[in-house]
């Protein structure tokens, strides 16, 4: 039986490792992107079945789109089965005292309130079909707190209670929700904003994407309300 999957902020280096996985097995995918060229260098790299792969352009932050999007996915294919949310972004330099409003409203929309939007939508729908799958991402920072970059420490911290809180929440529904915890993943992006790193022991897109594809299957249902932490080779 063919799924339907959806996976906001799916045009990135994690999403696009991901889809790689899933587009030749039996899911529906809508994925949603923000920007014109993630559009196309998606299409540029996949071939665009609309009876398969549906992409949209939603800004996961605006409440509003993303229950317009959830909804015409599941009339669009009858059911939603899972949602992987991906949606995302990472701004340091800063500790608390110099952290101005902007900044902080920035990460909380990027990370946690496009999660929280996303998972909000996709529950009454998985609830419904009566089996689902809830794969978030938060960060290795949630458990070492590292200096220079609260805002986004307090973003993917929330990440992390609004996972757990769900999970708690749809226990026996045949929904699970688990989060996932990279360090820095090594991606082109990364590469260029710390170019004086060394990236040998990041974790790889497709590692990260082996993982989130495991938590997506029927094997993985005893697994729920984890924090799943996926460092690299540290």
């Amino acid at each position: 039986m063919e799924k339907t999957l959806v996976i906001t902020g799916g045009t990135g280096g994690l999403g696009i490792a991901l889809i790689r996985r899933l587009i030749y097995e039996d899911y529906r995918l809508a994925i949603t992107y923000l920007l014109p060229d993630e559009a196309e260098q998606f299409e540029q790299q996949f071939e665009i079945d609309e009876d398969r792969v549906l992409l949209v352009r939603v800004d996961a932050t605006n409440a509003e789109a993303v229950n317009t999007f959830m909804k015409g996915v599941a009339e669009r294919w009858g059911s939603l089965h899972g949602l992987v949310a991906l949606v995302g972004g990472w701004a340091g330099g800063r500790d608390v005292e110099e952290t101005d409003d902007v900044r902080f409203e920035r990460m909380l929309d990027l990370n946690l309130r496009s999660t929280f939007y996303s998972v909000r939508a996709a529950v009454p729908y998985l609830v419904e079909t009566g089996w689902g799958r809830i794969v978030t991402v938060g960060s290795r920072a949630t458990v070492d707190y590292p200096t220079g970059q609260a805002a986004f420490n307090v973003a993917k911290s929330g990440v992390v209670a609004l996972t757990r809180s769900v999970a708690q929440e749809l226990e026996g529904t045949g929904v699970t929700a688990n989060v996932l915890l990279p360090s820095v993943i090594d991606t082109p992006a990364t590469r260029r904003s710390l170019p004086y790193s060394d990236y040998v022991n990041w974790p790889t897109p497709d590692e990260i994407a082996s993982v989130a594809h495991f938590l997506l299957t029927e094997e993985s249902g005893v697994i729920n309300g984890a924090e799943i932490p996926v460092y690299g080779r540290v």
